[in-house]
């Protein structure tokens, strides 16, 4: 039983012996101990000042007497209305030993629901980038901190496969490839076709300007500079399965598709399931249909769809173009509709920039108006976007931080960093050394990207990520890694008992931190927020480091205090390793 229920119990007891008060679970109200005070948990005896007829002071006093009988609490000190009770060094060695014997600590319990989890969503023009980086591993820690939560989890990944978009590659590649691949280039093909992203916005313009210094206004030029246009009749030919253009469109996509593969296994996240809008807004198109036939949307004269949601606060939303094409929001209900066919979800969850906030809650309206049951349900996990120091990134432009080229910076900046410390490690190989500086570079890319609350925009900062100190991924494996060089140096003969001992204030502290480990997995589901388990696995890190500073684990000549402390040195590793698992992170068992 956890501290909180044994007091609340034992509060209700003492209340009900001294009192005769059968006091609800509400009335105690429990808070730690404020640090100018002696002791860990404080009882506020307030509520029950009106029934014992008693000074708020004599309360707390009568109320601490009664406590000294549980072996919990060892001693008491009343200040006023607040009683605040030391807590016994057996019940916190007892902790240990329990924390030691859950294979599963920090887990919540099942609870046999299905939540399915939506991120990545890559254009297939175009590498993953910076922004891509942040949205992928806030969904894949998600995923992990929610199953640690009791749900069944489906990752999922909407691939935007069709579009403008990709038409203005395609054309670039037809125009200006001269039969160019991957093979030929040596550049991965997600790489390939964001370059023929990149050439199509630098000849568009150039038609653009051209065609505004022969007199023609700037919005006109823009519509009938030949390349739009061009790309515009391709994307209808696309719609009406032209042979040609799905061709090439499904042997560039594949090209993209081993890219992205590759990206992906490097950062080291993963799907579950993957769908493509080439085959979801169909689907959306005849859900349109159907809301048109219901009621709920209108045809207007140019033959376009729309929703009207002025009833809702919102505006009027368009669902199909009057030439028939479907926009982001039919595919996206078409996606939901597929999605609820092939999975019995509970909660649909949506990792998406704070920028589409308008666009989620159109959707959950318009879902809920089509009859499904999940409309209202779906949650928009927004976060903030991932700033520069040079400003925001610009795919058109090529002004983007690629996130393959990011990753080999990290893992190559590590290199460098950890050089001198890997160095020192006895035995040590170079594939070995490169498997360090992997972990140590991504790990330190994850916890900065994770760190920070994710509806905040943030701005990235490499080298101060991968520091070996301070609040960092590289700091908490390190951390790992220093308890792994103690527990293997061990020589410990297996003395397990802890008699007589008495707790230092480091030794206690650390103790009480891994108590904490499974609320904070539940505060870090409730709020959706890695960033929870981040600061818990730093503030471990450094509890840890300041008990190791000070006191000798090793070389203890007490042998009960030296099982004790290789015992709380091995459940705090144990408990980085999984916190920072939750983040997608690895660690290095030597560094």
């Amino acid at each position: 039983m956890e501290l909180e229920n044994i007091l609340i119990k034992q509060v209700k007891e003492a209340v009900k012996n001294l009192y005769g008060v059968d006091a609800e679970d509400k009335m105690v109200q429990l808070q730690k101990t404020r640090p100018e005070f002696e002791g860990n948990i404080t009882v506020v005896v307030f509520p029950f000042v009106k029934a014992a007829r008693k000074a708020p002071a004599q309360v707390a006093e009568e109320i601490g007497q009664q406590l000294l009988t549980s072996p919990v609490v060892a001693k008491f000190n009343a200040v006023q209305g607040f009683l605040n009770l030391t807590i016994a060094d057996t019940f916190w060695l007892e902790q240990l030993e329990i924390i030691a014997q859950d294979a599963h600590y920090g887990d919540g319990a099942k609870r046999n629901q299905l939540m399915m989890v939506e991120y990545s969503s890559p254009n297939t023009n175009k590498p993953l980038h910076l922004g891509h980086v942040r949205n992928n591993l806030l969904g894949y820690s998600i995923a992990q901190i929610q199953e640690a939560n009791g749900w069944d989890v489906v990752k999922t990944n909407i691939v935007n496969d069709r579009g403008i978009h990709i038409m203005k590659s395609m054309l670039a590649w037809m125009r200006f490839g001269n039969g160019e691949t991957p093979e030929t280039s040596g550049k991965k093909g997600d790489h390939l076709i964001g370059d023929y992203y990149v050439r199509f916005d630098k000849e568009y313009k150039a038609e653009v300007n051209a065609l505004m210094a022969n007199g023609m206004d700037e919005e006109t030029a823009k519509k009938e500079a030949p390349l739009m246009k061009e790309a515009q009749s391709m994307l209808l030919r696309w719609e009406q399965n032209d042979p040609e253009i799905r061709g090439l469109w499904e042997k560039m996509n594949n090209w993209v598709y081993a890219g992205f593969d590759e990206t992906y296994k490097q950062m080291g996240v993963n799907f579950d399931k993957i769908y493509y809008e080439s085959n979801t807004y169909l689907e959306g198109k005849s859900e349109v249909e159907k809301g048109l036939q219901m009621g709920q949307f209108y045809r207007r004269d140019d033959n376009s769809v729309w929703a009207d949601l002025t009833k809702d606060g919102l505006d009027e939303k368009l669902l199909l173009r009057s030439d028939g094409t479907s926009v982001y929001m039919t595919q996206d209900i078409g996606t939901a509709k597929l999605r609820f066919q092939d999975y019995p979800i509970n909660k649909m969850v949506y990792v998406v920039g704070n920028e589409q906030e308008y666009h989620f809650k159109v959707l959950s309206i318009l879902l809920d108006r089509l009859g499904f049951p999940f409309g209202k349900e779906l949650v928009h996990f927004s976060y903030g976007m991932v700033e520069l120091p040079n400003g925001k990134m610009k795919s058109r432009e090529g002004t983007v931080v690629d996130a393959d080229d990011l990753m080999a910076a990290m893992i190559s900046d590590a290199k460098v960093i950890s050089k001198d410390k890997v160095n020192t490690l006895t035995g040590i190989t170079k594939d070995e050394a490169n498997e360090i500086a992997r972990k140590v570079g991504l790990g330190a890319l994850k916890y900065f990207i994770l760190k920070v609350d994710p509806r905040k925009n943030m701005l990235f900062n490499p080298a101060e990520s991968i520091d070996f100190n301070g609040n960092t991924g590289p700091f908490i494996q390190y951390t790992y890694a220093r308890i792994q060089s103690v527990l293997r140096k061990s020589t410990d003969d297996g003395v397990k008992a802890f008699k007589d001992i008495a707790l230092n204030e480091k030794e206690l502290g650390l103790i009480q931190r891994l108590t904490e480990f499974p609320a904070v997995v539940k505060q870090a589901g409730d709020e959706f927020s890695p960033a929870v388990i981040c600061n818990y696995a730093y503030a471990l890190a450094c509890d840890f480091n300041s008990f190791y500073h000070d006191y000798s684990i090793l070389n203890e000549p007490n042998e009960h205090i030296r099982a004790m402390r290789l015992m709380l040195s091995e459940q705090v590793a144990r408990i980085i390793r999984r916190a920072l698992e939750l983040l997608g992170i690895e660690v290095p068992e030597r560094m």
